[in-house]
């Protein structure tokens, strides 16, 4: 079973010299590494052809984010299963092996992501993922470990394997004929959430996404777009509508679409409160883009699913800021 390690980078440079030699160390046995740049302009492309010649670069001729970078740099890898790595990302000894050998065994599975810890603080779980992510009624992602910005401490309550609804784009392994059977990311989403929307398209095409708690990864998270940045608020607010009206079962649709503009309302009030308006403007805008897409984004619902699945059962922002339960296991 070949596999391919996919960092993107974009100007990354010293994220590159940071995090390259786990990879190479922990991973150039069992896996092909390659580098998809996405037109970056400082010195990277010269960085890996001196200090790591056995890297394989792939250049990308634009910026197309996260979403088209790798649609782009995909389509000339051939391995059976790919990592899609963020360059971010500190890989730890024998973190392959166990995702692996859950491809071996269940030819169902199709999405795997490993326990993903923060790099700035290793004994909690990070944002991007955790320990695998869930959708709630209202289209809101949240993990295990990881609700909102509450971070849970890494007790090692998630060390099992088990299914989950989505993978963090973090560190995203996929069955290569899976990936290219749906036609790899939707670029219109350019970066965030992407990743939700393949998960959720893969679970509608009869396959399953799965954590891997035996195999531990460290995120930096931020370091391409910090948590502040108004356009990653944009982005964020805008891809979790485009992912409601491409995914969302149609017997919900409309309670679910109307719920959330009442819900992100409430969110861009909340950020004037907190004199951060610079993110209510951002929410603003990231409704205008929906309104914008709407009905193109309608259209692709009916090429792409089929079978609608997504969990019924809870209001994750019900839960966090009216009851009080800031971690997985108080979820009800």
């Amino acid at each position: 079973m070949k596999t391919a390690i996919v960092i993107l980078n974009w100007n990354g440079q010293k994220l590159l010299e940071q995090f390259l030699p786990f990879v190479v160390n922990f991973s150039s046995k069992e896996a092909d590494i390659y580098v998809a740049d996405n037109a970056s302009t400082d010195n990277s492309i010269q960085f890996i052809k001196k200090h790591f010649p056995s890297i394989q670069i792939v250049k990308n001729t634009t910026n197309g984010g996260y979403a088209k970078g790798y649609n782009d740099a995909l389509q000339t890898i051939k391995a059976d299963i790919l990592c899609l790595l963020n360059s971010d990302v500190e890989v730890t000894e024998n973190w392959l092996q166990p995702v692996l050998n859950v491809f071996k065994d269940e030819k169902e599975t199709a999405i795997i992501q490993p326990k993903i810890l923060d790099f700035k603080n290793k004994t909690k779980f990070e944002y991007a993922g955790a320990a695998g992510g869930f959708i709630d009624l209202y289209g809101y992602p949240y993990c295990r470990g990881r609700i909102f910005n509450n971070l849970e401490i890494d007790h090692h309550q998630f060390n099992d394997i088990t299914e989950i609804f989505w993978a963090s784009g973090a560190c995203l392994f996929i069955r290569s004929k899976v990936y290219h059977q749906l036609h790899g990311f939707d670029e219109d989403y350019f970066a965030h959430q992407e990743e939700i929307d393949l998960c959720w398209r893969t679970r509608n095409a009869g396959y399953k996404v799965k954590y891997v708690g035996t195999s531990t990864v460290f995120h930096v998270g931020g370091a391409t777009l910090k948590e502040t940045n108004p356009q990653k608020t944009f982005l964020n607010f805008r891809n979790s509508l485009l992912n409601v009206v491409k995914n969302v079962p149609r017997k919900w649709f409309l309670f679910v679409v109307f719920s959330r503009l009442i819900l992100d309302g409430i969110a861009g009030i909340k950020f004037l409160i907190e004199l951060r308006p610079i993110h209510t403007w951002a929410i603003v805008k990231a409704h205008f883009s929906f309104y914008k897409n709407f009905f193109r984004f309608l259209k692709k619902r009916k090429v792409l699913n089929k079978k609608q699945d997504y969990n019924l059962h809870t209001s994750i922002v019900w839960q966090y800021f009216a009851l009080g339960r800031k971690t997985f296991d108080k979820l009800k």
